[in-house]
């Protein structure tokens, strides 16, 4: 059985409107399926604003959906509450983009860590602490850096207290939401390693939301590509970007400067993303589309296995 089971998940916004007039939504997720396996890493990618942050929040309860369904081992997230929620919550766990602002400037270093250790145990102080300075030693930081505070670390090195916090409660499960955004390249490399051994020693599996195409296809084992607030595209990491098969998918592959994009001539993007708040007819991504035909137009396609291609999912009339 998988560890976590999404099925047509949908998060909305209500939109002020004018007295009398229609309630209006923004669907920043609209009605994404998809699993995840325990030690697996599904990379998460597509254009600013097309759901992917939204999904990884609601995830871990920061949103709340409008409908649809999440499992994580068993247990319903969606209508955990109490006591119930107390024990799931453990089992996840979030890693927030920005390093400057994800860790509060007024707490030290334990006092953050302590926050989670201490909510899941009924450990002493003493012990506390030292659990603490075992995770400081699990991201590559040494104990004497328990007493200092944020500001007192760069950029990477406050990743890297983000990923320990993340890891306090020991969760089955993480999202990472662009982990890697706001640091330096030779400082990516560093953090990305260092999740994969810790994917390796515990077995944890993870939602790895990024835009950089490379580093998703280092890490992940499949990848998700969404548009809109749709899923357009699951596959396997190397299967997907070796030859994609949606058209929205080839043309961020072919946004990604190296040799090989030159020689695949893949479409390019034309056009504006759609406003969610008025989102096309029919597929989502035909206003954009080069190969939209008159049913890309009327109908939505579903997000479904591509024939002959058990492992590969696609939203495209083309590829159904």
């Amino acid at each position: 059985m998988a560890l976590l089971e999404v099925n047509d998940l949908a998060v909305r916004y209500k939109v002020t409107t004018p007295l009398f007039r229609k309630q209006r939504y923004l669907y920043a997720v609209n009605g994404v399926s998809f699993s995840l396996d325990r030690g697996e890493t599904l990379g998460l990618v597509g254009e600013s604003g097309c759901g992917k942050s939204t999904l990884g929040k609601a995830l871990v309860k920061l949103e709340q959906p409008y409908r649809g369904s999440i499992t994580l081992d068993g247990k319903d997230l969606i209508h955990a509450k109490g006591r119930e929620l107390h024990e799931v919550r453990k089992k996840f766990q979030m890693i927030f983009q920005d390093p400057y602002s994800s860790l509060n400037p007024r707490l030290s270093i334990f006092s953050a860590l302590d926050e989670i250790i201490s909510l899941h145990t009924s450990a002493k102080r003493a012990e506390r602490r030292e659990q603490a300075a075992q995770l400081l030693e699990k991201v590559g930081l040494s104990a004497e850096a328990l007493d200092r505070y944020p500001h007192q670390f760069s950029g990477g090195q406050r990743q890297r207290i983000g990923i320990a916090r993340a890891l306090a409660a020991s969760p089955e499960f993480i999202v990472a939401d662009e982990p890697v955004s706001a640091l330096d390249v030779s400082v990516q490399a560093s953090i990305v390693n260092l999740m994969q051994d810790i994917q390796r020693e515990s077995g944890t599996a993870f939602l790895f939301i990024a835009h950089d195409l490379a580093v998703v296809e280092h890490i992940s084992t499949r990848i998700m590509v969404m548009y809109l607030g749709n899923a357009v595209e699951l596959a396997p990491a190397k299967v997907l970007t070796a030859a994609p098969h949606h058209p929205y998918t080839a043309a961020l592959l072919n946004a990604v400067p190296s040799l090989e994009n030159r020689e695949r001539q893949l479409p390019h993007l034309h056009g504006d993303v759609p406003s969610p708040l008025a989102p096309p007819p029919g597929c989502p991504f035909h206003p954009r589309c080069p190969f939209a035909t008159e049913k890309c137009r009327l109908e939505k396609p579903p997000l479904a296995a591509v024939p002959g291609e058990p492992e590969r999912f696609c939203a495209c009339w083309n590829q159904l």
